[in-house]
């Protein structure tokens, strides 16, 4: 596995992936994280990944075009997979990204799916938000997914 580091208007944030794609994007790299021990600083292969990233922050680029290897249930995929349709500058709810995978009595495990994508930003997250409209839990914190929302121009204060 590689990785590396990238600053942000978030704070850094920490990328891992291997042959198969990436596999990681952590928010609170600020904080020391496990590295394996056979985990390798990258030279380039995040490179592309960290360029659009730094478009994304720039509002240069509303669609990633990564090679994406989330590791996670069968369930857990279906979820963060729906999440990649929520187009760029648009919300949802739990129970509409529900509805989305045909199983609307699941918005708990949505719920749960969610909070649990090991690929925030690039897999959406940010963008499911309470049926009543008010931000709601949020991995890299409340504060991150308000911030991501106002940079896609979708949550103005």
């Amino acid at each position: 596995m590689f990785y590396r580091y990238l600053p942000s208007p978030l704070g850094p944030l920490l990328l891992a992936g291997d042959d198969q794609g990436l596999r990681m994007l952590h928010m609170d790299a600020a904080q020391p994280w496990e590295l394996a021990e056979d985990w390798q600083p990258a030279s380039n292969q995040l490179d592309d990944v960290a360029r659009q990233l730094d478009q994304y922050f720039a509002r240069q680029r509303e669609q990633f075009e990564v090679r994406l290897a989330p590791q996670g249930t069968p369930f857990q995929r279906e979820v963060w997979q729906a999440l990649q349709r929520i187009p760029y500058g648009t919300t949802c709810s739990y129970g509409e990204l529900a509805q989305a995978i045909g199983n609307p009595r699941s918005v708990r495990a949505v719920g749960t799916a969610n909070g649990a994508n090991p690929i925030a930003i690039i897999i959406p997250c940010h963008r499911v938000i309470g049926s009543n409209g008010t931000l709601t839990g949020f991995a890299g914190g409340i504060e991150r997914k308000q911030i991501l929302l106002e940079l896609e121009g979708t949550w103005l204060i």
